[in-house]
């Protein structure tokens, strides 16, 4: 396996192969097959993504795959910002379409026709919504798993309100909402509010939820939208309010995708495979026994019974029983990144205690026997928060204050002042070839100069190269 920090491109593609995360060789460029320890991991995410989204007032539903092309170009910026990347079908059977038929890059389109239809009344509001589909982009960049793909399992929220306020106020739901999941993946992120040429199309301003990836650059694992009135007004969304008065909806979004997966491949796989953050993993103890001649039948019969213990307990656990060295073992069930591997033998039993071995961190230890399903579930949440504050260490690691454009660092996160216009912006990116990731949602003390034109600021913008 090639070293993450020698070769992380490799790295990655070795690491998604061997683990049995997924499969590329579907014969559809992008177009990547989930197997099954690969989905079991996007289903647990999911999952945290539905419970979040339905504690809070969301429905969940599901809308047509096509979106006829007379409903896709209502908004201008909209089908511009995605002329290039949709799929059309032009042709039922043999006979041709008299309206093309858009293959869902996203859903505003599909979706907004029918809200215009359930939303009457300032009671109809708020409507939120969403659903966990699959899109589809032609991506014409190099294709990665779960980074880069051209079939894109998406979870996307969308909301309408009375007011622009109201609508304010569901970003900051969507923003709490997104912590508690990340808490649950393990992974850190930044939320900077995008530029103009950079936000989403049709939108009135974009949030960018980014992380580090160990190349030093980012990767953007989904986004928050406020729309103001802006798809509102071509799909014609209005509620008649308490005086009887007709007025436009004000809309949000929030997308991510299974970049998700990806990230956390990136963000806590090591030299050996994956790391699973035990929320997420398929597997959050892998029990191996150590068996001996004398003692087989004991050890083998204990390592059952230890396991439905576990399992009983809530704990996802796997016995792995194969007629095969531990060694081999662990090395399987490393490169899948199982959180904790539990081995017990005769002496173990003897002493009524399991021995334990982190994924995280290699630490050892045991636990009594008598004690074993708290002590497993202690050491699983001591992992999740240890992983989280270690990731987010690092990606605070990488990001490094510039006030000039001399001699720029490559591999890191670039904090610096940017007076915030375009010419300024493009000009520091033409040059220089970062991408300008935006300015921080929540305000930062900064005092400084724009970085080109030499304007006094007081707020930061960053930029970084991207996946």
């Amino acid at each position: 396996m090639s070293l993450k920090e020698d070769d992380f491109a490799d790295w990655y593609l070795d690491v998604v192969e061997k683990a049995g995360m997924s499969d590329k060789r579907y014969p559809i460029k992008g177009m990547n097959v989930w197997t099954p320890y690969g989905w079991k991991v996007m289903r647990f995410i999911d999952a945290y993504i539905r419970q979040e989204f339905d504690a809070t007032g969301h429905d969940e539903v599901c809308f047509p795959l096509m979106i006829p092309e007379t409903e896709f170009a209502k908004e201008k910026d909209h089908i511009k910002g995605f002329d290039e990347e949709v799929y059309w079908v032009t042709h039922a059977g043999l006979n041709e379409l008299d309206v093309r038929l858009v293959v869902r890059p996203t859903s505003e389109t599909a979706m907004y026709p029918m809200f215009s239809l359930w939303v009457r009344s300032h009671q109809d509001l708020p409507l939120k919504t969403y659903q966990i589909v699959n899109t589809f982009r032609y991506e014409t960049k190099q294709t990665r798993p779960f980074i880069r793909v051209r079939e894109i399992h998406f979870f996307e929220s969308h909301t309408c309100h009375v007011s622009e306020e109201d609508a304010q106020c569901q970003v900051e739901e969507d923003i709490q909402i997104l912590e508690r999941i990340a808490k649950q993946i393990c992974l850190p992120y930044t939320l900077l509010v995008r530029t103009e040429w950079d936000k989403f199309p049709g939108a009135h301003y974009t949030v960018g939820i980014d992380t580090s990836m160990p190349n030093g650059r980012t990767l953007q694992m989904g986004s928050i939208h406020h729309y103001r009135t802006n798809f509102s007004i071509p799909y014609n969304i209005t509620y008649e309010d308490e005086n009887g008065e007709h007025k436009y909806v004000h809309q949000t979004t929030f997308g991510m995708s299974e970049r998700l997966v990806g990230a956390l491949i990136g963000v806590h796989g090591d030299d050996k495979g994956l790391v699973m953050p035990p929320g997420i993993a398929p597997y959050q103890v892998v029990i191996i026994p150590i068996l001996s001649k004398k003692s087989a039948d004991e050890v083998s019969a204990a390592a059952k019974a230890l396991g439905d213990q576990l399992s009983a307990g809530g704990i996802r656990v796997k016995l792995d029983d194969r007629d095969d060295r531990p060694g081999s073992k662990y090395y399987d069930w490393e490169i899948k990144g199982v959180p904790l591997r539990l081995e017990l033998g005769a002496r173990d039993i003897e002493n009524k205690v399991v021995s334990f071995a982190r994924r995280d961190n290699a630490e050892k230890g045991t636990i009594a026997i008598s004690d074993v399903v708290p002590g497993v579930k202690m050491l699983l949440d001591v992992i999740s928060e240890e992983m989280l504050a270690r990731a987010e260490e690092v990606q605070r690691s990488r990001i490094q204050d510039v006030d000039s454009v001399e001699n720029l660092p490559q591999d890191k996160i670039l904090r610096f002042g940017w007076c915030g216009s375009d010419e300024c912006g493009h000009k520091f990116e033409d040059e220089q070839g970062f991408k300008i990731l935006g300015t921080p949602y929540r305000p930062e003390p900064y005092s400084g100069k724009c970085i080109i034109c030499g304007k006094p600021v007081d707020r930061p913008a960053y930029a970084a190269h991207t996946m």
